[in-house]
């Protein structure tokens, strides 16, 4: 039988003393990265040198060997067992594995360093994965694993998590079939079949990013930041038999919940109990609701309440805080900014003395008997309890004559539905058919009546808020009224025909009683409210006290209630013509330029309910277009219309962009700037976009 003639020799490997070792200067790592030494060092110590050393012989002036070796390859290696040694863990002359490259080597020491450096290949993240698995099925924990690998215990967590997604898509991650940040996507969800599911649909179109993976995995689900959630407590739906989705690889502001039906009873349960205890206070009636419609509260006279006198413990405490603050804020009159602790402190006292002075309303018994509340969640989460309100048939006669929305009053005060609802289409057997979508025309339609009055009710209610905040405005507005009915001869029929009527904003969107416009003028009112005084008699004399500088703003305020810039659709022969409209509109247009009302700062922005889901296609792209870029829209363009929407909305959160309806004349163009910032290499924007 022949020999096989080996073709190539390989160094030998042999034990060195630590001591007769030296670092050489050949070594290409210069730069520091990865593990640290100190963790190496103690790395070695736990589980031995995995590793050799590759050496070569130190030769004097005459070529001889002195048996000394250099390290080309292995340098940090080389400098953990150096830490050792000074530790006392490791002895000058203990062996250490090395392979030998012989003396006088054609290959020079720096290529050894750099192939070895080079031409090492990294652990598949998928092997990893599996590796922290099967050390977790042997029993160690999840701290355990982090401490031995230098990792944090979140770090595990993650890789462990990535375990739970099905295997077909591990198997297509193998084949790099699909990106990492996508199997990440997909790990919030521990429902392999649906995991699957939306990976078919998402891959047969060109946006497969992670956001969209996300969404379409919770979108029958409810973030645990929800309204309800805070209201009900996540312990409380926990506890119940609630499940909830996590998200380790991206802010998830607490996760999603997954039972909605569950969440809901919940809420009701709490808010029938909170109910019931507003109704033991004596109120004829008690109405409950997630939330209630803008001017929910129109139709019903209100009574006054007195707010609950402060107690004697309560009324010291209060003296206590005023007199703290005096001195803290006449100590560093003088200072630029107060000290982090002292700010802080003062942050403390505010809080406390709003909790004091905002005291609790209380009712005369004979009027909470005919009179009820609502009760329901404000935008933070909080119960909110709206008490004193009278219904019409309960009213005395007093009281009618000044109610809201009484018969006589020009203003109409019933609530149609007025939403638009899907209807379902069964066939003969009772099946849902599915939906078909639409062909759309190209071009830009115009945008339905019904969504133009519910922007520009948010636009009324915002330009409200910003004409109540600038007296100087509001008076030249007013001159401006009392001016024309002057000296264009309108007639009046009182001694000062200069009047406010209350514009209902009746028709509007879901996101609108929560805004800011809204919470600031809610604000605006309880302050002037609280203020009033009882009779007309005195509230004459209060007037004619005021300071000019309140009297300007309690003006505004009033005024702001009258302002209407809302689009209507007027019929052919009714009393108001559309070119009265129209003429409105644009008497709103001048005020807002002057106001310089910015809808996007007022807290505006376009969602699938509000404006998205409600306009064509050619509308999306559009919108898409101007804030984005041309390449943003071409991403989305090939969805059918309902997922274009939702994928549009993530696209233009944090843009600014604003429909034409909602942009002030004169005020630089937000759409041009956000499509300037998108196309700045490395901005947020682009990320957002892309």
């Amino acid at each position: 039988m022949a020999t096989a003639i080996q073709k190539i020799t390989l160094s030998p490997s042999r034990d060195i003393p630590f001591g007769k070792l030296v670092l050489s200067q050949a070594n290409v790592r210069r730069v520091k990265s990865g593990l640290s030494i100190e963790e190496l060092a103690a790395d070695i110590e736990r589980r031995g040198l995995l590793q050799s050393l590759n050496v070569r012989p130190v030769l004097d002036a005459e070529g001889a060997e002195t048996g000394t070796f250099e390290v080309p390859a292995g340098g940090r290696r080389y400098r953990a067992l150096a830490l050792l040694v000074k530790l006392k863990k490791l002895t000058k002359t203990a062996p250490i594995p090395c392979v030998v490259r012989e003396a006088g080597s054609a290959i020079p020491a720096e290529e050894d360093s750099l192939a070895e450096n080079v031409r090492r290949l990294d652990l598949h993240p998928l092997d990893q994965f599996r590796a922290f698995r099967a050390l977790l099925d042997k029993g160690r924990s999840e701290e355990e694993i982090a401490a031995r690998f230098f990792v944090t215990p979140a770090v595990v967590k993650q890789r462990l998590r990535l375990t739970t997604v099905s295997d077909k898509l591990l198997s297509l991650y193998e084949d790099d079939s699909i990106r990492l940040d996508q199997l990440m996507a997909f790990s919030i969800c521990d429902d392999p079949l649906r995991q699957e599911q939306v990976w078919e649909i998402v891959s047969q179109g060109h946006n497969r990013e992670p956001y969209l993976i996300r969404r379409m995995l919770t979108e029958k689900t409810v973030r645990a930041s929800d309204r309800r959630v805070r209201f009900i407590g996540l312990g409380t739906y926990l506890a119940a038999g609630g499940h909830i989705m996590r998200d380790l690889f991206e802010a998830d502001d607490g996760g999603w919940l997954q039972d909605p039906t569950l969440l809901d009873r919940l809420l009701i349960e709490k808010l029938q109990e909170a109910a019931e205890q507003i109704r033991a206070e004596g109120w004829k009636w008690v109405e409950t609701a997630l939330s209630f419609p803008w001017g929910h509260t129109r139709q019903f006279a209100e009574i006054d309440g007195v707010p609950a006198a402060l107690s004697e413990d309560e009324a010291a405490r209060l003296a206590a805080l005023h007199s703290e603050q005096e001195i803290i804020e006449a100590e560093y009159a003088h200072a630029d900014e107060y000290p982090e602790n002292v700010d802080v402190r003062l942050g403390e006292i505010e809080h406390a003395i709003e909790a004091l002075e905002e005291r609790p309303l209380a009712f005369d018994p004979e009027d909470i008997v005919r009179a009820g509340a609502f009760v329901s969640l404000d935008t933070d989460g909080t119960l909110l309890v709206e008490r004193g309100f009278v219904r019409a048939e309960d009213a005395p006669a007093e009281l009618e004559e000044d109610a809201i929305g009484a018969e006589g009053s020009g203003e109409t005060t019933t609530y149609g539905d007025g939403e638009e609802t899907d209807v379902e289409v069964l066939n003969s057997e009772g099946e849902k058919v599915p939906e078909i979508e639409p062909e759309e025309e190209d071009g830009l339609k115009p945008l339905p009546d019904r969504l133009l009055t519910e922007l520009t009710a948010w636009r009324t209610l915002a330009l409200r808020d910003a004409f109540a905040a600038n007296p100087h405005i509001a008076l030249t507005e007013l001159l401006h009224t009392l001016v024309r009915d002057l000296y264009w001869q309108v007639s009046g029929a009182d001694c000062l025909e200069a009047y406010v009527r209350d514009i209902p904003l009746l028709v509007h969107s879901p996101d609108m009683p929560g805004s800011v416009p809204a919470h600031e003028l809610r604000q605006r009112n309880e302050g002037w409210k609280h203020d009033l005084s009882e009779d007309e008699q005195g509230l004459w004399q209060w007037l004619d006290r005021l300071d000019d500088t309140s009297r300007l703003a309690l003006l505004a305020h009033c005024l702001s209630f009258g302002i209407n810039a809302l689009y209507e659709r007027m019929p052919p022969y009714g009393a108001v013509s559309q070119r009265s409209v129209s003429e409105r509109l644009a008497r709103a247009d001048r005020l807002a330029t002057a106001l310089r009302l910015d809808l996007a700062e007022a807290g505006w922005q376009p969602t699938v309910d509000n404006y998205l889901g409600r306009v064509t296609k050619a509308r999306i792209l559009e919108a898409v277009r101007e804030a984005r870029g041309d390449e943003a829209a071409d991403r989305i363009a090939h969805l059918k219309k309902a997922d274009m929407a939702h994928a549009a909305e993530q696209v233009l959160d944090g843009s600014a962009w604003l429909p034409e309806a909602l942009r002030t004349k004169g005020l630089a163009g937000r759409s041009e700037t956000a499509e300037a910032q998108v196309r700045t290499p490395n901005s947020p924007e682009a990320a957002a976009a892309e």
